[in-house]
């Protein structure tokens, strides 16, 4: 472990992985509750590591740690390539998710231990691949989470799976065991698990994702409804898959798209994770005529060029 535990981030593995942890720097806001850690997990498409999902999507305005954590293992290749076609590529997605879900409560052990954390609910997010493994450590239950955002999330590998197919113009040679571990991931199966853990949910996609569909992420958001979810929110930006440019596995600049979303999903967790202080003399803003929950928003305006 290295790094500087007050305002420097700190680098270190924990249940054999490599994470990234942010230290909360937000000067306009504090923790409101015991919620004081935010795991985050990269994707098998850019951003590929902790490391590069630290740089993309950051979230510092979230007065919490937000640990960064490798997904378990390497990706022979993208998703969004002929790869997924493969049973390496599958099965290795397989052992990823699964992984990273069954290891949390060892991982967070180990980040407490090094970030002298007490213990206490935990936030999620997660791209891609990195989605998928937050939502199931939700249906699994084995960590008490306070709330979870996830971008572009895997709902259904074999769906994913399909449309590069029909990309490729070939079908894919998974063995029956890589097609059962696929099913096993399919996480409309275990929306019903999900729902029942109460957690607050925001799902994130791409208008223009070929991946994981703008229209699956809010179909899943409408079977989670369907099956009881209290709170679950869906909204789309004018974007791809991937956060980050490739090869997506060291820490750049972050991409306008990566902005926009670290731009959303730091409000969403400051609304549910913070106490935020008014600049002197600035009034409250007026409330929203109606709210947003469980509704999918328009796509975003692009932003400003940012400015580093």
């Amino acid at each position: 472990m290295s790094g500087d535990h007050t305002n420097r981030p700190v680098h270190g593995t924990a249940a054999g992985v490599a994470y990234v942890a942010l230290p909360p720097t937000a000067v306009d806001a504090t923790a409101s509750g015991p919620t004081l850690l935010l795991v985050a997990w990269p994707g098998f498409d850019p951003p590929r590591t902790a490391a590069a999902l630290a740089a993309a999507i950051p979230m510092t305005g979230v007065p919490v740690w937000r640990v960064h954590l490798d997904l378990p293992g390497r990706s022979p290749g993208g998703l969004g390539s002929g790869a997924i076609l493969e049973n390496d590529a599958i099965e290795a997605y397989g052992r990823a998710v699964e992984q990273a879900a069954t290891g949390l409560p060892a991982a967070l052990a180990e980040i407490r231990r090094d970030l002298a954390l007490p213990d206490g609910p935990v936030a999620l997010a997660g791209f891609s691949a990195g989605g998928a493994a937050a939502l199931l450590a939700v249906a699994r239950g084995e960590v008490a989470v306070s709330a979870a955002a996830v971008v572009a999330p895997v709902v259904a590998p074999a769906r994913a799976a399909r449309a590069v197919e029909r990309r490729a113009g070939r079908d894919r040679a998974w063995s029956d065991p890589a097609q059962a571990l696929a099913d096993r991931l399919d996480l409309g199966a275990l929306a019903g698990d999900i729902a029942a853990r109460d957690v607050p949910l925001l799902l994130v996609g791409g208008a223009r994702d070929r991946v994981v569909p703008a229209g699956e992420v809010t179909a899943f958001r409408d079977v989670l409804q369907r099956r009881g979810a209290g709170s679950v929110e869906a909204t789309t930006f004018r974007m791809g898959h991937a956060l980050a440019a490739e090869p997506g596995t060291e820490a750049r600049p972050p991409i306008t798209d990566a902005v926009r979303v670290d731009g959303v999903l730091t409000d969403w967790f400051r609304e549910r994770l913070a106490d935020v202080r008014p600049e002197p003399g600035a009034e409250a803003a007026p409330a929203a005529a109606e709210s947003t929950e469980q509704q999918d928003t328009a796509p975003y305006p692009a932003p400003a060029p940012v400015t580093r």
